[in-house]
């Protein structure tokens, strides 16, 4: 193994076996944060296990700009304080850079719509792929509720002016490409003067998000009243409440990179942060990754790997969508086809994921079919070695970590975009597996 600052090479590695604490995972992270800034002025969230990363550092900036005050713990980074503002702001800045933060820009947009002041006025921006990343269906239904959201540059995508306006009513949106943009109404509307009613349309992609979601709400003092399968009662005028003390749980999504490697590497590895108590729905991953032949033991509050003989798996993975990418790389170890189906949200993430997977693995001289929502991957005779274009995705680079376990091996270039979830994976997987 060798490495560099832009590249890493893994090859032939045998063993994963260990122990490893997950980082806190971005997306309660992300609502955590936001949720207690929320609660009545004074009271104060000391949030625990929180992921430091690129998301979360725009997130904090961000609130910090809303004049937010947030305490670091110097002695312990993963460990913030947030005093809440109860949704009045005092801007420091005309705009936030969320950089490529969607768990940050899409709860925003809708918690700013529904909280500015009449003479309040900010821009939502981030950097070039975030301003290619599909917003319209969410600023779309926020107008409709005479929400005062202009676009700046190209209509449907950010960056994005907001005022206030937002009227409480009746909310219809099209949740067939993103969950975020659920949490985003979800979060926003209990602050409106008036009731709402929520209504989806389309197939929804990522229900255990938004399950994740009304969960936290609830922690936090606000209550969802579902009312059909697609639908939900929101009370206006609720008010966040802070639990005083809030654990992040471990990132469910990193969990797949570690439950394959010690499949792959045949264990023992124990995996902390996550098990059968998750909130997330990604924890799921674990029984189809058990489905497709790999041992493990799953408790409360960890998982262990002890190992298998990975026969493949194929399905429908809407529900996991990040979690399945994991799925793709780890098809070039199987002995049938894999099939990830239902998976179209893959093109509007960090990149497209669904053109960059099939790229990627016909470089190591995997057969790659496409659709519109599914890929299907047939394993070559035997694997070559490829060096993989990461397309600053940090899933992309840690799901092809797995590579590293052929004879042939990897080169991942720009190892370092997994500062967006998880800094210290390469760290720790060159740490574990060998």
């Amino acid at each position: 193994m060798a490495s560099a600052v832009d590249k890493l090479t893994l090859r032939g590695l045998t063993q994963c076996r260990g122990e490893v604490k997950l980082p806190g995972s971005k997306s309660i992270a992300n609502r955590a944060l936001l949720m207690a800034a929320l609660c009545p002025q004074g009271q104060r969230t000391t949030l625990t296990n929180l992921l430091r990363s690129d998301d979360t550092q725009h997130m904090l900036g961000a609130l910090r700009q809303l004049g937010v005050t947030v305490d670091e713990n110097q002695a312990d980074p993963t460990e913030v304080t947030v005093e809440g503002c109860g949704g009045r702001w005092m801007l420091s800045a005309t705009e936030l850079d969320l950089g490529n933060a969607g768990t940050a820009m899409r709860p925003l947009l809708a918690v700013l719509a529904a909280t500015l002041q009449a003479s309040q006025q900010i821009t939502l921006t981030g950097n070039a792929r975030m301003q290619e990343r599909p917003i319209a269906a969410l600023v779309e239904s926020l107008q409709a509720q005479q929400g005062a959201i202009r676009y700046r540059n190209n209509a449907g995508y950010p960056p994005l002016q907001v005022e206030s306006g937002l009227q409480a009513g009746r909310f219809v949106l099209d949740a067939s490409a993103s969950s975020q943009y659920v949490t985003a109404l979800l979060m926003a509307l209990p602050l409106l003067p008036g009731d709402s009613v929520l209504e989806l349309k389309g197939e929804v992609v990522s229900w255990p998000y938004i399950r994740l979601t009304i969960n936290m709400l609830r922690q936090f003092g606000i209550h969802i009243e579902r009312l059909g399968k697609q639908s939900f009662m929101i009370r206006g005028e609720q008010k966040y409440q802070s639990p005083r003390s809030y654990w992040v749980e471990g990132d469910a999504s990193a969990a797949s990179y570690w439950l394959a490697a010690g499949l792959l590497g045949g264990g023992p590895l124990r995996i902390h942060g996550v098990g059968s108590k998750s909130l997330q729905g990604d924890i799921a991953f674990a029984e189809w990754l058990a489905k497709g032949g790999a041992k493990l033991e799953i408790t409360d509050h960890y998982i262990d790997v002890l190992g298998g003989k990975w026969q493949g798996i194929s399905g429908d993975f809407n529900a996991i969508p990040d979690a399945a990418m994991t799925f793709a790389p780890l098809a070039l170890f199987a002995r049938k086809a894999t099939v990830i189906e239902n998976v179209e949200n893959w093109r509007i993430k960090e990149t497209d994921r669904l053109e960059a997977m099939a790229t990627e693995l016909r470089k190591f001289g995997a057969t790659v079919q496409l659709t519109r929502s599914s890929i299907r991957i047939e394993p070559p005779a035997k694997l070559q070695h490829a060096e993989v274009t990461t397309y600053d995705d940090h899933r992309m680079a840690m799901s092809f970590a797995l590579l590293g376990f052929s004879a042939s091996g990897v080169t991942i270039c720009d190892p370092d975009c997994c500062a967006k979830t998880y800094p210290e994976f390469f760290s720790e997987f060159t740490r574990l597996c060998q």
